[in-house]
């Protein structure tokens, strides 16, 4: 269960400094988290920040390296994968981000800033499926999102689930790919229902 790896957004919005210590290891409760390489779960995933946490973190320890407009972590996520932050200006207004890339990966940092640039460019406001999926997963506590374990059938342990309410069957444990758009829509903020959604190129 350790699929992904393209540059991807995880969550909607800029994290206050709570949520993106969360978002730092959101996989961190997958049932293989000791087994086999978790690089490509994390390469890839990118989300906004405040400047206040991007400063924070700049201040923690001596950045790895610092270019331009990004600086990486000292600290390894995995082998070589770390958190490289973007300080980025976006149709006239500097914003900050975080991304996990893999160093080991020509150009990484500067594909992920460029991904970056285009996503937010977008001229107008829409999220791609994926990008809902991430969001719920994203947002939803721990105790209402887990992973498919022995109870379901062979092929779908591992993946992830969440908590979702079914009308009059109460409350039902689904998994995260196979939630229907309503189910979608209610597990998001009132402000992301209503975005039109943008198929992912």
């Amino acid at each position: 269960m350790n699929p992904a790896s393209p540059i991807r957004k995880i969550y909607q919005g800029i994290t206050d400094r709570r949520q993106m210590f969360r978002l730092f290891d959101r996989h961190a409760k997958r049932p293989n988290r000791f087994d086999g390489n978790a690089g490509p779960l994390y390469s890839g995933e990118w989300f906004e920040v405040g400047r206040v946490e991007h400063d924070y973190m700049l201040d923690i320890l001596p950045p790895l390296w610092m270019r331009g407009d990004m600086f990486a972590l000292r600290e390894f996520l995995t082998d070589s994968i770390t958190s490289i932050f973007y300080t980025l200006r976006i149709d006239g207004r500097v914003r900050y981000f975080h991304g996990y890339c893999d160093l080991n990966v020509a150009r990484s940092p500067a594909a992920m800033r460029d991904a970056i640039v285009e996503r937010e460019s977008w001229p107008v406001k829409a999220t791609t499926h994926e990008e809902r999926i991430e969001h719920i997963w994203s947002a939803t506590h721990d105790d209402y999102r887990g992973y498919a374990g022995e109870r379901w059938m062979p092929e779908y342990r591992g993946k992830r689930t969440v908590l979702c309410y079914g009308g009059g069957q109460g409350t039902m444990l689904k998994l995260l790919d196979d939630l229907t758009e309503d189910e979608i829509a209610a597990k998001l903020p009132v402000h992301l229902r209503h975005l039109s959604e943008r198929v992912a190129a």
